[in-house]
């Protein structure tokens, strides 16, 4: 019983109704291999009883009436009268027993070429089934053996469909971002026409606009919505609370600034970007357009209480992000925190899936150099917390321990840990800085 139900464990639940009609198949067909076994097994009449040729014999010789009496004159006269008088009897009895023999004769004779001919059948009839189950076997096999060639063809027309199934799905793909581009740049061009510029510095707004309208797509694209966004940068306002105002360097669309508006901390953003920054002023945010660094050093000293700038820094060259650390130490009053995320390049991961994906990058930030930037710039509490953790399903996995030496186990397990350690940091940090 407990192997029955590992094979019906290993058989797909698709092809269980299969598997039963062909168990009662194979049954029904033992059960007549069976019946003709029993059948052959079955001697005829002749052979179950032997003494019946014997038996008919004696019938066939003990038939026939007696002849009349002879004998002396009153003795044989006797018996003539008597035999007169009973011969009609002996006559009819005769023809009885004549006819009775050869009725036995007959059935006898009857029996046994059906018997022979029933042997000969069952004979055949099993030599035919002897024929039949090897060829079944051998159709099974065959079967078997072309299961794998016709399993091969099957999944090489599935990938075939599906190799032209993600042809279309990268058009879709090429033709989704292409369309994100131009619905961006469409809504630049419109923002410049509103703007009823001249018709020179219109043609140059509207170049500037094409320009920041692809870069908004790309930013759509792989930075995420605006939802998820502020979902990430959700845990920031608490570092914030009673530190107005802030200054969001390189705001973009002003999800941060959206969260401390909630929040009921004052603040302000600065953009390059002339798209986002018409939307941002679009939905009550106080965003200027212009150099982020130009709009710090125009700030008075110890007027701010707070610096964020995430996703910003790596776009810099290292004069400007030296500049930058500096009048950021300088605007803020004591007491005041910066706040800088970026790309960790000292994770794989975050090096190849993310940083160098976007061409803007300047070059990528290790987080002991920036910590050692800010420091020297004059923050006095400087540190790095790191954020985005890869999910543990997508690192490398722990070899398990059975049937292992134990120094081969922990040193495996000491490479995997520093494997991990090494391709799947963290994909992001942020720099925590005090005035």
């Amino acid at each position: 019983m407990g192997d029955q139900d590992t094979n019906d464990r290993k058989v797909h639940p698709a092809l269980q109704p299969l598997r039963k009609r062909l168990e009662e198949e194979e049954a029904a067909y033992g059960e007549a291999l069976a019946a003709l076994d029993r059948v052959a097994a079955f001697p005829p009449p002749p052979e179950t009883a032997p003494e019946m040729r014997d038996e008919l014999g004696a019938i066939n010789a003990l038939w026939a009436t007696p002849p009349p009496p002879g004998g002396g004159w009153l003795g044989g006269g006797l018996r003539r009268r008597v035999w007169d008088a009973l011969s009609p009897l002996i006559e009819r009895q005769g023809r009885f027993n004549a006819a009775l023999v050869r009725l036995l004769n007959a059935h006898v004779d009857s029996t046994a070429r059906l018997g022979a001919r029933l042997r000969e059948t069952l004979s055949a009839l099993a030599r035919y089934a002897q024929r039949v189950e090897p060829a079944m076997d051998a159709r099974d096999q065959f079967r078997v053996a072309l299961a794998p060639t016709e399993t091969h063809l099957i999944l090489e027309a599935f990938g075939r469909q599906l190799e032209a199934m993600g042809r279309r799905v990268d058009g879709l793909l090429v033709l989704r971002d292409r369309l994100e581009a131009v619905s961006e740049e469409v809504r630049a061009l419109r923002g410049g026409l509103e703007a009823t510029a001249p018709p020179p510095e219109m043609a140059r707004a509207a170049s500037r606009a094409a320009a920041d309208s692809a870069y908004t797509a790309f930013e759509n694209r792989f930075r995420g919505s605006r939802e998820e966004v502020r979902a990430r940068q959700a845990d920031y306002v608490e570092l914030f609370r009673n530190l107005s105002p802030v200054l969001d360097l390189g705001c973009g669309r002003g999800e941060f600034l959206e969260l401390l508006r909630a929040a009921g901390v004052q603040a302000r953003g600065v953009e390059g970007n002339a798209n986002v920054v018409r939307e941002c002023r679009e939905s009550g945010l106080d965003v200027a357009q212009g150099d982020l660094l130009d709009l710090l050093e125009k700030q008075e000293t110890g007027s701010l209480g707070g610096i964020f700038a995430a996703q910003v820094v790596e776009h810099l060259p290292p004069p400007v992000l030296t500049s930058l650390l500096a009048e950021a130490h300088r605007s803020l009053r004591v007491g005041g925190l910066l706040v800088l995320e970026t790309v960790n390049p000292a994770s794989v991961l975050g090096f190849l899936g993310v940083f160098i994906r976007d061409l803007t990058h300047e070059r990528p930030l290790h987080p002991e150099t920036l910590r050692f930037l800010a420091a020297a710039a004059g923050f006095s509490d400087v540190r790095i917390e790191m954020r985005s953790p890869v999910p543990t399903d997508e690192c490398l996995h722990l070899v398990p321990s059975s049937g292992l030496p134990p120094a081969v186990f922990r040193t495996l397990n000491d490479n995997v840990e520093r494997l991990n350690a090494l391709l799947f940091a963290p994909v992001e940090y942020v720099l925590l800085a005090r005035r």
